[in-house]
């Protein structure tokens, strides 16, 4: 979210009514959002609204759903519903029921993530593009950031050449120790025992490699290792690798992107495998979302999809930075 101090007089200072964002900054939020809307009008994608909350929510180890309890009559028990992390799984269904092409924008919301760059209450744009692979739709959100942000053709790189360049690390062929020496290396020292390759990966790309991506225009990763494929397709190449990218402008990650799994059986594997995750890492295990891959077993159509964080964007329109 954009957090800017309007200019307030003495008297003003203590008083907490006065919001955050000034009125030019909501100015420039609305021009970025027009601009986001006539991008799609030109392309015939369709926009839809879907629910922002549900009885069921992500399995993902790594994001935490926002609770919400509701009662359909005073006397009844509440239910057990979740603030949406992303409209995903209900836009997916949009898609198995033949929408074609479509994009959101609506609040999405995350348990504990607060920071410079992360509010527990957001904006995200998603957006789906039937018949389009990853690399089609890294190209078509390479042509929204140059309309929205005047920015140059980005650049882009597959992760294992972006860990190569930056690191010397073949991240196909590297151990643990290797990871966590590269680690300590670049002064990243973690309390907790970490025993997984992705978790090393995760935070050398975040301190060591993210900070410097897309200085001068954005920058692309795709091709992340087939173990963070989370809802992509895995390239069955050698090595395989997840169909999934990323784009940083500015040392600020802006956008994830797949070319969608189509399988509920390997779609609900990856679920289960969440949660058991999770119960290793002691947080509550989630309901699986059933609807969601009743539409994938009914036919999702092939196509990529991506999610934008708006706030970043509308930072980065307005050259208002939070660092």
């Amino acid at each position: 979210m954009i957090h800017v101090l309007v200019n307030m007089s003495p008297a003003q200072k203590n008083n907490n009514w006065q919001p955050s964002a000034a009125i030019s900054e909501l100015q420039n939020r609305a021009t970025t959002i027009n601009g986001i809307r006539a991008f799609f009008a030109e392309r015939n994608v369709l926009e839809v609204e879907t629910p922002l909350m549900c009885r069921t929510s992500v399995t993902d180890p790594f994001i935490e759903s926002i609770p919400a309890h509701y009662q359909a009559h005073p006397e009844q028990k509440p239910q057990q519903c979740y603030l949406q992390t992303s409209p995903e799984y209900a836009m997916k269904r949009l898609l198995a029921a033949g929408s074609g092409s479509i994009f959101q924008i609506c609040k999405a919301f995350r348990q504990g993530e607060i920071g410079h760059h992360h509010n527990p209450e957001f904006t995200m744009l998603e957006w789906y593009r039937t018949d389009f692979n990853h690399l089609q739709l890294m190209d078509e959100v390479d042509a929204l950031l140059q309309r929205l942000l005047q920015t140059s053709p980005a650049d882009k790189i597959s992760y294992q050449s972006l860990f190569q360049t930056k690191l010397g690390i073949n991240i196909h062929e590297a151990t643990l120790k290797t990871l966590q020496q590269c680690a300590v290396a670049h002064g990243i020292n973690v309390q907790e025992e970490i025993t997984d390759c992705d978790t090393w990966l995760t935070l050398l790309l975040t301190h060591c490699i993210e900070p410097e991506l897309g200085m001068d225009r954005p920058c692309f990763i795709y091709n992340f290792p087939a173990s963070q494929a989370a809802l992509a397709r895995i390239n069955h190449g050698t090595p395989p690798t997840a169909a999934r990218f990323e784009v940083y402008y500015q040392g600020m990650e802006l956008a994830n992107g797949f070319h969608e799994l189509q399988s509920a059986d390997e779609q609900r594997e990856r679920f289960e495998k969440n949660n058991l995750a999770r119960e290793a890492l002691k947080l509550k295990t989630m309901p699986i979302d059933q609807l969601f891959l009743s539409g994938l077993a009914a036919g999702l159509p092939d196509c990529s999809g991506v999610a934008l964080g708006v706030d970043r964007l509308v930072m980065l329109a307005s050259h208002t930075r939070c660092d």
